[in-house]
C-alpha cells in the first residue's frame, strides 16, 4: 500500500467511527461462480469495547461535505485535514483487505460533496463495480444520502446488502437548529422509497424465484442523542415509529461526542455516557423482540431511562402487583417479561413445562439469570423469596447484595433478559 492511499485510510476511516450504523446481519447472499466473500454465517461479528463494529471495512469515501452540521467532524466549517477516495481505490482496498482475512464486507459512507446525486452515484457505482467485476458476494452496506433520486436508490438495492439513512436528530426541531442547511423530508422520503421497493421486491420472488436480490438485509438509521435535550420517552416513540411505518431493521443510537465549541451545542468535554447508549439500546430491545410499548417503558411522569437497572428490570419493579409470576402456568409473553429470562429461556420453560412441573433447579439448569428471577416467579406457588419485599429493598438486593456480579453491559448489541 503506498503512503498516499494510507494516509487517506487514516483519515477516512478516522472520520467513519462516528457513524454506528454498521451491523452486518440479516442478508442471505449466494456466493456463486467462485466469487469472493461471504455472508450470513461467514460475517465474523467483532466488536471493539464500545460496542462498535469491526468486522467490515469501514470509511468513508471522503469527508470534504458542503454540509456544517455542527455535531459532524466533517462538516464544512471544521478546520481539519481533508482526503477523498477514487472509485478504484475503494474496490482495491476491499477486495486487497478481504484476500488478507482482514475484513468481511465493506461500509461506506461520505461526505457530501457538489450534491445528493453526485455523491450517491459514485457509492453506487463501487458497490456496483464490487459485484459485477470483482465477483465479490460479501456484505455491502451503503449510506444513503439523503436527497438522492429514487433510480439511484434502485440502483443501490441491487447491490447493496443493506442501505441506510441517517435520520440523524430525534426531532425535526433539533436538526433546523443544528443542522439547517438539511431538510426532514430528504431523510424521509428515501426510507419510503425504500420500504415501497423491499416489498414490492418480496411480492415478485413470490411468483418468479429468479427475482434479483434488493437490499436483502432491510434499511436502518441512526440519531445522534444527547445533542440536544430530547428525552428518551421522545427518542424511543421516533424510533418506534420508525419500525411501524418505515419497516426497518434497525436504529442505532450514537451517543454525543464533544467535536466542536458551537454554543448550540453541550460544552465540550460532556460527552453522553455510554450508559445512556446501552439502555436506549435494551429499551429497543424490548420494543421489538419482548412485546413490550414505549409507554410501559418510559411515560411523561418519567421521560428518562433509569440509569442503574435495565429498562425491564424497571418495568417489574413499577409492577410488582403482577408477581409472584407461577412459572408453571404463565403465558409465553408474560414469561418473557421477568427479569432475568430471555426469549429463548422463556421458550425453554414452556416448552420442558409440558412434561412435568418446573422447579427451582430446572430453572438454573434452563440457564436463567436466577439472582434476578427469583424476586418474580413463583414454583408450584412457592415463592423463592418473601412476598412482602418493597421495591426498594428488591432493587437494593439486585443491585448491591444478591447479585455482586450485576453490572452494566456497554455493548450496543445486547442480551437483553
Amino acid at each position: 500500500m503506498c503512503d498516499r492511499i494510507f494516509e487517506k485510510l487514516n483519515i477516512l476511516a478516522d472520520a467513519a467511527k462516528y457513524d454506528v450504523s454498521c451491523a452486518s446481519s440479516g442478508s442471505h447472499r449466494k456466493n456463486e461462480s467462485k466469487g469472493l466473500g461471504t455472508t450470513g454465517n461467514g460475517i465474523c461479528h467483532a466488536y471493539t469495547e464500545d460496542g462498535r463494529c469491526v468486522s467490515l471495512l469501514k470509511i468513508l469515501l471522503t469527508n470534504h461535505c458542503i454540509y456544517d452540521c455542527c455535531y459532524c467532524v466533517s462538516r464544512r466549517s471544521n478546520d481539519i485535514k481533508r482526503a477523498a477516495f477514487t472509485i478504484e481505490e475503494v474496490v482495491d482496498l476491499t477486495i486487497h483487505f478481504y484476500r488478507r482475512n482482514y475484513i468481511e464486507g465493506l461500509f461506506l459512507s461520505s461526505g457530501i460533496f457538489k450534491n445528493a446525486d453526485y455523491t450517491m452515484e459514485r457509492l453506487v457505482r463501487i458497490a456496483k463495480k464490487l459485484r459485477t467485476e470483482h465477483h465479490f458476494n460479501g456484505y455491502i452496506h451503503l449510506k444513503t444520502i439523503p436527497g438522492a433520486s429514487d433510480e439511484l436508490l434502485q440502483e443501490a438495492g441491487l447491490y447493496a446488502d443493506r442501505l441506510s439513512v441517517n435520520i440523524e436528530m430525534p426531532t425535526e426541531n433539533s436538526l433546523r437548529l443544528l443542522a439547517p442547511d438539511k431538510k426532514r423530508e430528504d431523510m424521509i422520503g428515501p426510507m419510503k422509497y425504500l420500504k415501497g421497493a423491499i416489498l414490492q421486491n418480496r411480492e415478485e420472488k413470490k411468483v418468479y424465484k429468479k427475482t434479483p436480490l434488493f437490499v436483502p438485509a432491510g434499511q436502518s438509521t441512526q440519531m445522534v442523542i444527547g445533542a440536544t435535550p430530547e428525552t428518551d420517552l421522545q427518542i424511543l416513540w421516533m424510533a418506534d415509529q420508525f419500525y411501524k411505518k418505515m419497516d426497518l431493521r434497525r436504529v442505532y443510537y450514537s451517543g454525543y461526542i464533544p467535536i466542536s465549541n458551537d454554543n448550540r451545542l453541550p460544552a465540550i468535554g460532556t460527552p453522553v455516557p455510554m450508559i445512556r447508549e446501552n439502555r436506549l439500546y435494551q429499551a429497543d430491545w424490548l420494543l421489538r423482540f419482548y412485546g413490550f410499548q414505549v409507554n410501559e417503558i418510559v411515560s411523561l411522569q418519567d421521560p428518562h431511562l433509569d440509569m442503574d437497572i435495565d429498562p425491564k428490570l424497571s418495568w417489574a419493579l413499577r409492577h410488582l402487583d403482577l408477581f409472584p409470576l407461577d412459572i408453571n402456568k404463565a403465558d409465553l409473553h408474560l414469561v418473557m417479561r421477568v427479569p432475568g429470562i430471555g426469549i429463548q429461556s422463556a421458550k425453554k420453560i414452556c416448552d420442558a413445562r409440558m412434561f412435568k412441573k418446573l422447579n427451582w433447579e430446572h430453572l438454573k439448569k434452563i440457564g436463567i439469570a436466577f439472582n434476578r428471577a427469583k424476586y418474580f416467579i413463583a414454583c408450584n406457588g412457592t415463592a423463592f423469596q418473601k412476598r412482602d419485599l418493597t421495591e426498594k429493598q428488591i432493587r437494593h438486593q439486585i443491585l448491591f447484595v444478591g447479585n455482586s456480579k450485576y453490572r452494566p453491559n456497554f455493548s450496543s448489541q445486547l442480551k437483553i433478559f
